[in-house]
């Protein structure tokens, strides 16, 4: 046995012997890099050898040999080369942080296109003819859309916090309610995040109630800032009692800065269609000295943290040496600056996506499956219009249902883990979710640009069976 084993290992091609196939040439002229598909064949007979030495595979000569060999690189070939790749969201969850969170807008696409794919003027007065500052692209669209005095954008909302404490208020004494002590995604506490900024975390209040008492009793001549942080992830209901920073601000005057970290916070007034409760950020600056709040979560733009409030303060935040780690880069500002235009002087309800998906009814939605049937051919594949709730996601908004509907699917003789696998290896991956056991794709998530890939892949499960 170990002979036969010897003897088939002495047939594994080389490298350059795959690369002389037919089909692998084939491959370099439909656009594969040379490197790429060598780097595939020598996986490709690594793995052969490894099988023939543990006996895992005997091909029967040097011919069918060669033929798995290519075999497996054709089908490497025919997964997608990125492991970062569009995907059709049929979860229902529009703010879905596993997949990207919110989809920006045409606008937001075009400008970071055209920042990305050309020089700009990211650091560059053109009425001057010299240097400028990156952060002006969009803090007067910051200012307007939420009458702050100065604003600063940085990564992320995390970021946002971390700058805050750390430039303005570390070594002192912080204020923080017991029951806004949250765990955000990835298991990173705000309490962990105020401890790395060097600031002194001080307790105040039980997890449901805290008193306005309970923070004046707490400030002493070491405490710098109260901060207060929406919990955007949970709701407590029942016994509970907290205070605005409104209050606070007028209870504590000018011995502490005022931070309301809103976590999503909204440019857009949900609540008057009756969904959620989310703050207003317009609101939260007159409340507060300083607040900050996520643009990839209802904003709908990019991934960024956003701080707003006295110029004061922002000045300080300028001048600090975090700004620059933690400043944008030109892609995110301009998708950023053409998101906070939409708000400014647009139809944030009509043209931002996070915002129209949010908002649309359940009427909508089941137009939206019927315009996508209408064009769509099964056979063996059953789908149905049935009625669901959607989520907003992103850690917002938690107890908030939105009524819509789903296309249920299910193939014959096919489980539901199986048809979700099978759809999640579609050439444009279609995610879904099971419930009752039903495979749902909820079209509050869908866009009319899904429709074609995902026709295609329900057409090919079809096919399949």
């Amino acid at each position: 046995m170990n002979e036969k084993r010897g003897q088939m290992l002495r047939l594994l091609p080389s490298v350059n012997r795959v690369m002389e196939e037919p089909e692998v040439l084939a491959l370099e002229q439909a656009g594969f890099k040379r490197s790429y598909v060598t780097e595939l064949i020598q996986q490709a007979v690594s793995n052969a050898r490894t099988s023939i030495q543990t006996g895992k595979k005997a091909p029967s000569d040097k011919t069918a040999l060669l033929e798995d060999i290519k075999q497996e690189l054709l089908d490497a070939c025919s997964r997608h080369p990125f492991s970062l790749r569009r995907v059709i969201n049929g979860t229902g969850t529009v703010l879905h942080t596993n997949l990207g969170r919110a989809r920006l807008s045409p606008a937001a696409v075009r400008q970071m296109n055209e920042a990305a794919g050309f020089y700009s003027t990211l650091e560059y007065d053109l009425e001057h003819g010299k240097r400028g500052s990156r952060g002006s692209h969009v803090e007067e669209l910051i200012c307007k859309a939420t009458g702050a005095e100065a604003a600063v954008a940085v990564n992320n909302n995390a970021a946002a916090v971390f700058f805050v404490l750390k430039a303005l208020a570390s070594p002192d004494d912080v204020l923080v309610s017991r029951g806004e002590l949250v765990e955000i995604g990835g298991s990173f506490r705000v309490s962990s995040i105020m401890e790395m900024s060097g600031v002194q975390l001080k307790e105040v209040g039980t997890t449901n109630k805290t008193h306005l008492s309970d923070y004046l009793d707490s400030i002493t001549e070491n405490t710098s800032m109260i901060m207060k942080v929406h919990t955007s992830n949970f709701a407590i209901q029942g016994f509970t009692a907290s205070v605005t920073p409104a209050v606070l601000k007028e209870a504590a005057g000018d011995r502490v800065i005022i931070y309301d970290d809103l976590g999503s916070g909204s440019l857009y007034d949900f609540h008057q269609h009756g969904i959620g409760e989310e703050p207003l950020i317009r609101t939260a600056v007159k409340n507060a000295d300083i607040v900050s709040f996520s643009g990839d979560k209802l904003l709908g733009g990019p991934q960024a943290g956003v701080i707003a409030g006295k110029k004061k303060l922002i000045d300080q935040l300028r001048r600090h040496q975090l700004a620059r780690v933690l400043r944008l880069d030109k892609a995110t500002l301009a998708a950023l600056e053409a998101t906070l235009f939409e708000y400014c002087y647009g139809s944030p309800a009509e043209n931002i996506p996070a915002v129209r998906d949010i908002l649309a009814t359940p009427e909508e939605i089941k137009a939206r499956i019927i315009s996508f049937l209408e064009n769509s051919l099964f056979r063996s594949l059953k789908a149905e219009i049935v009625p669901v709730t959607s989520r907003i996601g992103g850690g917002t908004m938690p107890v908030t249902e939105i009524d819509s509907y789903a296309l249920s699917v299910h193939l014959p003789g096919v489980e539901m883990n199986e048809l979700d696998r099978m759809f999640r290896r579609a050439d444009i991956p279609v995610v879904g979710r099971i419930s009752q056991d039903q495979f749902l794709l909820d079209f509050r998530t869908v866009a009319s640009e899904d429709y074609e890939p995902l026709a295609a892949a329900l057409e090919n499960l079809d096919a399949e069976k």
